[in-house]
């Protein structure tokens, strides 16, 4: 089983949502992995969330699990866990700015957030095609060229009937616009997902014996990268905003909002390098580069790529993230403005887990519980006031 899924396992679980086929999958893995780190932090954010521990053990925790996973695995039917607490609900979030440990269970004003019909992002998309012409891209929307479909979900280009020996390069943009999100399988067989407010543009078809090239204009995007091998060599080129990243076939992640300051390259498998002007670094998997925008300076970081790409299966994953850079990835995702009213509570922090699936209301209502009442949420029509 993949790190992905039983990362949304875990959450489940620990969500109390996870029905026994889930159970059993969690305990088999445990088995073979009982040292494993993604379980270890996961578990260290429920406890902490909870603060059903005066001093954190990771060893009793697990030893805990593993009693609650056994007793539901003997049960002969779907189990769906209540939520027993606020803090164990959707999002396992800690107010690391206010965490103190204890054993009282945080207190939420219920009137406090309104209840609103904000939904969560989805997959939609405007696709500009070589002649200027767009096609937005929804659920529910079939769109078949010949050569390129989409079931209004994902897109697709068919590798034998898009190719291109010494013809004109013709080039197809990609747009993700606020809430929404899209998945596109260009004609190499690479696989890219894009993230919130993201646009990428890559040729119909790739020149064959040449470099693959795309360009990331702005946004978030995940790749999966066709080898060379299956592509007579050719190696893989991704252009965001002055950086260059060479790729011969690998999985990693390019975060470049137009609101940013920086350039964010983050990789989960393979080998790649990112260049800047003259300045050249080879990362490794779990390394991120970060580039500023007025600098051509390349600094390398160790972090956890699989945090760092969680979006792509649903997820949304904090860790030790300021409530202004939360609110950001937020807002983008459920199309809503912030606003500020106390200029200190941007820099208040927080480390959590949120599937991206749940309204926002839900993580609101956390994110208050954990500030101890420091941090109060306004909704009025698109707009969060943070007061």
């Amino acid at each position: 089983m993949k790190e992905p899924e039983i990362q949304k396992i875990i959450v489940k679980f620990l969500n109390k949502e996870a029905n026994l086929n889930e159970l059993e999958k969690l305990e088999k893995w445990l088995k073979n992995h009982e040292d494993s780190p993604v379980f270890n932090r996961f578990v260290e954010v429920e406890y902490l969330t909870t603060r059903c521990m005066e001093e954190y053990d990771i060893n009793k925790a697990k030893e805990l699990i593993n009693v609650r996973l056994k007793k539901a695995n003997r049960r002969k039917k779907l189990i769906v866990f209540k939520r027993v607490s606020v803090a164990a609900s959707i999002l396992l979030l800690v107010g690391l700015s206010y965490f103190q440990f204890n054993k009282q269970q945080p207190i939420i004003n219920e009137t406090t957030v309104a209840v609103n019909k904000t939904l969560p992002g989805s997959n939609k998309a405007i696709l500009t095609l070589e002649n200027g012409n767009e096609i937005a891209l929804e659920k529910g929307k079939i769109y078949d060229s010949g050569d390129v479909v989409s079931n209004g979900e994902e897109l697709y280009y068919d590798n034998k009937k898009n190719t291109n020996k010494v013809g004109k390069i013709k080039y197809n943009y990609l747009t993700i616009p606020r809430g929404g999100q899209f998945f596109v399988e260009l004609s190499d067989g690479t696989k890219v997902w894009l993230n919130s407010e993201s646009k990428l543009k890559y040729p119909v078809a790739f020149q064959e014996n040449k470099a693959r090239k795309v360009e990331l204009v702005y946004g978030e995007a995940y790749f999966d990268v066709s080898s060379s091998i299956k592509n007579n060599g050719s190696s893989f080129k991704v252009y965001t905003k002055g950086q260059e990243v060479n790729v011969l076939g690998t999985q990693f992640n390019i975060k470049a909002y137009n609101e940013d300051s920086f350039i964010a390259t983050t990789l989960v498998e393979g080998t790649v390098m990112v260049q800047k002007g003259e300045i050249e670094k080879i990362l490794k998997p779990n390394q991120q580069s970060k580039i500023d925008y007025h600098s051509n300076d390349i600094a390398v970081l160790e972090i956890n790529a699989l945090e760092e790409v969680s979006w792509i299966n649903g997820l949304f994953t904090f860790n030790e993230v300021s409530l202004e850079d939360m609110m950001k990835s937020i807002s983008r995702w459920y199309d809503v403005q912030i606003l500020f009213e106390q200029a200190k509570h941007k820099q208040f922090v927080f480390t959590g887990i949120l599937e991206r699936s749940k309204n926002i209301d839900e993580l609101l209502k956390i994110v208050e519980a954990t500030s101890e009442g420091e941090i109060i949420f306004e909704i009025k029509d698109k707009t969060i006031i943070i007061k």
